[in-house]
C-alpha cells in the first residue's frame, strides 16, 4: 500500500518532481507494494526486510568526475549537485529544503530510495546529518559522495538495490553552511567557522535532558527540530571531524555523585561535573554500543582505537560513550533519543576537521562500507503496526520496551520500530480512548520480529478490576456514560531524571565563566 503525505508536513517544499501521473506509473512498475494484514493481535513473524546473507557486499565506488570530484564544494555548487542528481534520477530521489540559515543558505535534504516521493508502509526512515560544525567539512563531502554512490550503484550493486528497496534515506549534508563559508582548508584544530553566522555553536542549541539549555534557539536548529518532528526517524548518525570515534548517547550527565551534600556552588558543580568524565549511559545503552561498533569496525581505522595526537585520548574499539569523553550541554543526538526515540550517534570521521582537498578520497575509502552498513542496521530488532480492532491504524500511539524507559510513538499509519538485539522483549502499548496493552515477543539475530498489535477500547466500569480511591479503577478514570478510560501516557517515555540533576542551570559567576571557557577549548581541540 503505497500512501503519498508531505515529506515535512508545514514547510513550503522545494521539490523537483515529475507529473503525479507518471509518478504513479513509475511507481507501480518499480516500487515493491505491501499490503498490510493487520491479522491477530498476537501475530509475530520474522520479516524478511534484511540483506540475505549471501548478499555480496557493496561494491567499491569509484565517483564520475565529471559529476562529483574530491574537492570541497560551496553551497552554489553543493546546491547544483542535489539539483542536478534530483533531475538525473527522478526515480530515486527527492530534494527538498527544511529550512534556511541566518544567511539565507537553503537546508537542503535529499531523500535517496526507491519511493522518494511517497511514504511505503512499513518502511522505515533514517537519516545523516554532517557539518553541523562548519569547519568540519568532510562529512559534508562524504554525504554527497554516498549520494552519488546510491544512485550510480542502484542497478548494479545488490546490496543498494535492497537497502534502497527498503529503506527512506535522509540526507542533510550540510546544517551550517553559513559557518562552512568561512572556514579555511587545511585548518585542523580551532574554532573560524565552527559556529553559525551568529555566533552559536548548533551542537549545544538543542533542549537538554539534564540541564536546562538557556542558550536562544537558531533557525538552523529550529530547523532540524521541526523536521524530526514530523518525520519518524528510527536511525541517525551526525558527521563531525576532530577525532576518529563513533560516539554515542547519552553526551550530558547529572552533576557528579561524588560531589553531591559537598558542593555549595552549583558553578562550581557544574565545572568539576563537566570535566569529570563519567559515563552515562541509557536504558539502550547495549543498542548504541551495538550501533557505534558497527560504524567502527567496518571503517578502515576507527576500530583499532589509535588516537590522532599523543596528547588526546584513544578509544577502545573506536567507540566511547558521549559523556565519558567529554559531557556537553544540548546536544543532537541526546536530543533525537529522548525527544524522539530516533537512535542517534556521533561519527568523529577525521582527525584533522577540515584536512586538504586531496585527502578527501581517502577518506572516502575509509568512511564508505560504514556509512551503508550502518544505516541497514534500521532493519534490526522490532517493527509492526498498531491497530484498532477494525484493523485501523492507530496513530501516535505511545510505545516502550519495557525496562527501557525511552519510547516513541507510531506514525499516522500505525507503524512503530524498535532496533533491539536478539533476546526476549515485553512491549507496553498505550493509546487514548484504549486499554493498555503488553505484548512478548522474540528478535532473532537475522531478520526483524514483525510485531501487529491489536488495542481494544475502553471498557465500561462493570469488572474493570481493581478500583482506586472514590471509586475510579486503578491506572484510569471514569469519562463520559461510566466508560473506562486510561489517563493518558506522557508523549515520550523519558528515564526519571535524578533529584540533583539540573542544579546547576543556572550557573553564573566566575565559576561558570570558567567552565564555559574550558568547554569551549575542549570542543575546538577535540571536535
Amino acid at each position: 500500500m503505497i500512501l503519498r503525505t508531505p515529506l515535512v508536513a508545514g514547510h513550503q517544499l522545494q521539490l523537483l518532481l515529475l507529473p503525479s501521473v507518471l509518478l504513479l506509473m513509475l511507481h507501480l512498475l518499480l516500487c515493491d507494494a505491501k499490503t498490510v494484514n493487520p491479522g491477530d493481535s498476537m501475530q509475530m513473524q520474522h520479516h524478511q526486510m534484511t540483506a540475505e546473507p549471501g548478499l555480496p557486499e557493496p561494491r567499491a565506488y569509484m565517483p564520475d568526475a565529471q559529476h562529483l570530484d574530491f574537492v570541497y564544494h560551496d553551497h552554489e555548487e553543493l546546491t547544483r549537485f542535489l539539483r542536478a542528481t534530483s533531475a538525473r534520477y527522478p526515480n530515486l530521489t527527492a530534494l527538498y529544503s527544511i529550512g534556511k540559515s541566518i544567511q539565507g543558505r537553503d537546508l537542503w535534504v535529499m531523500v535517496v530510495s526507491s519511493s522518494p516521493y511517497e511514504h511505503m508502509v512499513g518502511k522505515p526512515d533514517v537519516k545523516y546529518v554532517g557539518n553541523i560544525h562548519g569547519n568540519e567539512p568532510v562529512g559534508r563531502e562524504m554525504l554527497l559522495h554516498l549520494i552519488q554512490y546510491f544512485v550510480t550503484s542502484y542497478n548494479t550493486d545488490q546490496y543498494v538495490k535492497w537497502l534502497l528497496d527498503n529503506t527512506r534515506i535522509h540526507i542533510l549534508p550540510t546544517m551550517n553552511p553559513d559557518g562552512y563559508a568561512v572556514s579555511k582548508e587545511g585548518t585542523c584544530d580551532g574554532g573560524q567557522g565552527r559556529y553559525n553566522a551568529r555566533g552559536f555553536d548548533l551542537n549545544r542549541n538543542f533542549p537538554d535532558y539534564f540541564k536546562q539549555n538557556n542558550k536562544r534557539g537558531q533557525p538552523e536548529t529550529d530547523s532540524v527540530k521541526d523536521w524530526i518532528s514530523k518525520i519518524q526517524f528510527v536511525l541517525s548518525g551526525s558527521l563531525h571531524g576532530g577525532a576518529l570515534v563513533a560516539s554515542y548517547p547519552y553526551d550530558n550527565t547529572p552533576n557528579s555523585r561524588l560531589l553531591k551534600g559537598i558542593c555549595r556552588s552549583s558553578a562550581l558543580c557544574a565545572m568539576f561535573q563537566t570535566y569529570s568524565a563519567a559515563p552515562s549511559l541509557t536504558p539502550d545503552d547495549d543498542v548504541f554500543k551495538h550501533l557505534s561498533l558497527v560504524y567502527a569496525r567496518n571503517h578502515a581505522k576507527m576500530s583499532r582505537g589509535v588516537a590522532c595526537k599523543s596528547a588526546t585520548p584513544a578509544f577502545e574499539n573506536g567507540i566511547t560513550n558521549g559523556a565519558a569523553w567529554y559531557p556537553l550541554t544540548g546536544g543532537m543526538q541526546d536530543y533525537n533519543y529522548v525527544w524522539y526515540g530516533c537512535m542517534e550517534i556521533t561519527l568523529e570521521i577525521s582527525c584533522c576537521k577540515f584536512p586538504p582537498a586531496y585527502e578527501l578520497k581517502k577518506y572516502w575509502e575509509d568512511n564508505q562500507l560504514s556509512l551503508i552498513k550502518f544505516l541497514a542496521e534500521a532493519h534490526r530488532g522490532v517493527q509492526g503496526f498498531v491497530f484498532d480492532p477494525a484493523g485501523m491504524p492507530i496513530e501516535r500511539a505511545s510505545i516502550k520496551i519495557k525496562g527501557r524507559d525511552v519510547g516513541f510513538q507510531t506514525t499516522k499509519y500505525g507503524e512503530f520500530w524498535r532496533i533491539l538485539l536478539p533476546g526476549y522483549y515485553k512491549v507496553e502499548v498505550f493509546a487514548e480512548g484504549f486499554a493498555p496493552r503488553e505484548v512478548e515477543f522474540v528478535i532473532v539475530e537475522q531478520h526483524p520480529t514483525l510485531l501487529n498489535v491489536t488495542l481494544q477500547p475502553s471498557k465500561r466500569l462493570e469488572g474493570i478490576g481493581p478500583m482506586g480511591p472514590g471509586g475510579v479503577p486503578v491506572g484510569g478514570v471514569v469519562g463520559p456514560g461510566g466508560l473506562y478510560r486510561p489517563i493518558p501516557s506522557p508523549q515520550h517515555y523519558r528515564p526519571p531524571v535524578p533529584p540533583y540533576a539540573g542544579a546547576a542551570s543556572s550557573d553564573s559567576g566566575i565559576f561558570s565563566t570558567i567552565s564555559n571557557g574550558l568547554n569551549s577549548l575542549y570542543s575546538n581541540i577535540f571536535g
